[in-house]
């Protein structure tokens, strides 16, 4: 193991990053599955829970997701029962989105089991470890990545 440890590749930031996003994903998908939902429908059903009633273009903003897709992964929501899209009293050409109460139990019982999930990936690391770390994840992938890159990170590449 610490032939593979030492390689050249095991220090490179997008290989590391790569198998971290994988493993995840593999992971999540299972979990938000047994919830009945997809992890994209989880990603969305989090900004729903998370605030008060949205429009479907400002979700799609907030997660951020193609609008197209969202219209799709709403669709899958809405039949599975977790949300419920209404007319905008403001704007009747509008949707807003609300969660169901089974939503909000499906969300919190996913967001629960993926916590756990994370504190044993983190559970080498101390409390203060953590934070810095996740920290500077934010600092990189909000900030220097756009910096580097020259484009605002997100779209559709992932959840």
């Amino acid at each position: 193991m610490s032939g593979q440890m030492g390689s050249p590749l095991r220090r490179d930031l997008h290989w590391l990053s790569a198998r971290l996003k994988v493993g995840l994903q593999q992971v999540e998908d299972q979990i938000v599955a047994r919830h009945g939902m997809s992890l994209w429908g989880y990603s969305v059903l989090v900004e729903v829970v998370s605030g008060p009633s949205r429009t479907q273009l400002a979700l799609a903003a907030a997660v951020p997701v193609d609008k197209t897709k969202l219209v799709t992964v709403l669709d899958e929501l809405e039949s599975s029962g977790l949300v419920r899209r209404r007319p905008d009293p403001r704007d009747r050409r509008a949707r807003l989105v609300d969660p169901t109460d089974a939503g909000r139990e499906a969300c919190e019982a996913a967001a629960a089991e993926i916590r756990a999930v994370e504190d044993e990936l983190l559970a080498d690391l101390d409390a203060g470890e953590r934070e810095r770390f996740i920290d500077a994840l934010q600092r990189i992938v909000l900030t220097r990545l756009e910096a580097v890159s020259g484009h605002v990170p997100g779209g559709q590449g992932c959840p």
